[in-house]
């Protein structure tokens, strides 16, 4: 008769089953997107598809629903996540560098700023923005996505700019750099990878923000892919599955190739080497 398992072996057995779940669990929906996006019938149901085409790509392909989009959310995403990143590492720099009283309490204000949904605020600043005449322009928009996004790149912007050690920018400042020199010099580039974490965080939350530029951005010819996807779906519950899903592969495309141009600075660490030595 075979030994029972081992409770040790049970219970990695029950984790292993439970990681399997949640694999398949994100699994399907993208099996379902690639097989969608080659089927003329598709619906709902994850099936292959009798006759693979490309005509769901070919419909979609056009100045009008992908070409015009996709270049708007690239400019408006684009413009929000360089000045996400500025404004960030100008606020995170005396953050990390300067101790006060205040900076505790400012650090848990600004996490907590990251917690209020946004639809607290989009009343009152659609208000704003009809007030100042920023509505249906695409750097009003830029500048409050990149407002919006800003608490959560400060504080992982300040984490990262902890771990450079303050000797490499008082040497900077032996050889006459000003503060500001130092840290677009010194600082920036030895926290590379944490400066492309935040970017390539920032710009995917961007790219897939919906809510703000459906509220902010009026003229059908500016708005980004996010919103524009509604044209995938018609009266009467009537829903072109197979062009959104040649639509929904083409739209992650860009968030696709900025991590893997960046990935390798993602695992370079902090070149510190012996620059701390002698």
């Amino acid at each position: 008769m075979p030994p029972l398992l081992t409770r040790r072996t049970r219970q990695r057995i029950a984790a292993d089953a439970a990681l399997l779940a949640v694999a398949l669990a994100f699994a399907v929906p993208l099996v379902w997107l690639i097989l969608a996006s080659v089927d003329d019938g598709a619906g709902l149901r994850v099936q292959v598809p009798e006759k693979p085409t490309p005509g769901n790509f070919s419909a979609v392909m056009n100045e009008e629903i992908t070409f015009r989009p996709m270049l708007n959310s690239l400019l408006l995403c684009g413009a929000a996540t360089a000045l996400t990143m500025v404004c960030a590492a100008l606020a995170a720099y005396p953050l990390s560098r300067f101790r006060s009283r205040f900076s505790r309490p400012y650090l848990l204000t600004v996490l907590f700023t990251t917690c209020l949904p946004i639809t607290a605020v989009m009343v009152p600043v659609y208000g704003l923005f009809v007030r100042i005449d920023l509505i249906d322009t695409v750097y009003g928009t830029a500048l409050f996505m990149a407002t919006a996004q800003l608490p959560f790149a400060i504080w992982l912007m300040k984490n990262f700019m902890d771990g450079v050690p303050t000797v490499l920018e008082e040497a900077a400042w032996t050889d006459g750099a000003s503060r500001l020199q130092a840290l677009v010099r010194v600082i920036l580039p030895l926290m590379g990878p944490g400066v492309a974490v935040v970017a390539i965080y920032s710009f995917i939350m961007l790219w897939g923000n919906f809510f703000v530029p459906f509220m902010l951005l009026l003229s059908p010819d500016q708005l980004p892919a996010s919103v524009s996807i509604f044209t995938f779906f018609g009266n009467y519950d009537q829903v072109a599955y197979g062009q959104l899903a040649a639509f929904s592969i083409l739209y992650s495309t860009p968030v696709i190739l900025l991590y893997t141009l960046i990935s390798r600075r993602l695992g370079g660490g902090f070149a510190l080497g012996g620059a701390v030595k002698g």
